[in-house]
């Protein structure tokens, strides 16, 4: 539960204003408020966080150390809840779907949101009507069989195993770590775990046709020529996965992504594991053809690539 002291985002959204801007009359210009509203919200601001966020002078208006530091953390939380917005956006059933898109769920809750942000920016900035996305979430298999049927002209996958009879393109790439409760002996050892012991532990999984799974039995069987354990749990979200671990139900191999907040905020302890990293593609996926097809299908995926890659 969030606290008394926590602003809400259009207070952080002034903040945000006056810093960038420098004053109060041009951050109420911005916003649409008069300035003795905004100074009136700066005080309650104040009152709210229980520190002077604003200096003010007769030639001015700046904010204080404190104000300065707040306005830093304001803006990871203002940049999130853009991302929040615009996928809520692609998963609205009234929404009138102009591209429905795919995804597996690791790119589909720490990747998309931010590439549908900057394609919606992208399109604002040329005068274009930002495309409104619909957004399918599921396992790499299933991202495939939406893909083959004509449901959604682009996928996203994190399967090693890409579809032979549709096109693709490497967007990224994630590296998996192995991680264990923090009570978990792994956690105290001080030599990395070997290819070998990690494929005859039994782990706590994602379902088959996961893409995190298919890659850790390919990467296993191609490095140790045997086959995988049989899974301690079998779950079909990634949250899930990371819920027994941190309980402490066996060790388990989630992507990079997945765990970084896990491994921060020490709820999971990663384990270095000898041998080639454990590194899975993260793919876009179509029908036909050297590139998706043209409009918003092909302006995502140049997005998700980057730079140059397009």
């Amino acid at each position: 539960m969030l606290s008394a002291r926590m602003p809400d985002l259009s207070a952080l959204q002034m903040l945000a204003a006056v810093r960038e801007l420098g004053s109060l009359s041009s951050a109420a210009h911005r916003l649409g408020l008069s300035q003795q509203g905004v100074s009136s919200r700066m005080r309650s601001l104040e009152a709210q966080v229980g520190a002077p966020l604003l200096a003010r002078t007769p030639r001015g208006s700046t904010l204080t150390k404190t104000g300065a530091l707040i306005a830093d953390w304001a803006a990871e939380v203002l940049a999130a809840a853009e991302r929040l917005d615009a996928g809520i956006a692609s998963v609205r059933a009234d929404s009138v779907s102009r591209l429905h898109v795919a995804a597996s769920q690791t790119i589909a809750e720490y990747l998309l949101p931010q590439w549908l942000v900057a394609l919606r920016r992208q399109q604002e900035s040329l005068g274009l009507v930002p495309t409104e996305v619909q957004l399918s979430v599921s396992n790499s298999a299933a991202v495939g069989d939406l893909v083959r049927s004509g449901a959604a002209p682009l996928g996203f996958i994190e399967s090693p195993n890409i579809p032979a009879d549709l096109a693709s393109r490497t967007v990224r790439h994630d590296d998996l770590v192995l991680v264990v409760s923090p009570e978990h002996r792994w956690a105290r050892r001080r030599s990395p775990v070997t290819l070998e012991e990690l494929a005859a532990t039994p782990l706590v999984t994602r379902e088959q046709g996961s893409g995190t799974r298919d890659t850790l039995e390919h990467l296993l069987t191609q490095n140790t020529q045997k086959p995988m354990a049989r899974p301690a749990v079998e779950l079909s979200t990634t949250a899930a996965v990371r819920s027994a671990i941190a309980a402490g139900t066996a060790p388990g191999v989630l992507g990079e992504l997945a765990v970084r907040d896990d491994l921060a905020l020490h709820r999971l302890t990663a384990v270095a594991v000898a041998g080639p990293p454990l590194r899975r593609p993260l793919t876009a996926i179509w029908r036909t053809g050297n590139a998706p097809p043209a409009g918003a299908a092909r302006d995502l995926a140049a997005v998700a690539a980057g730079p140059g890659k397009q």
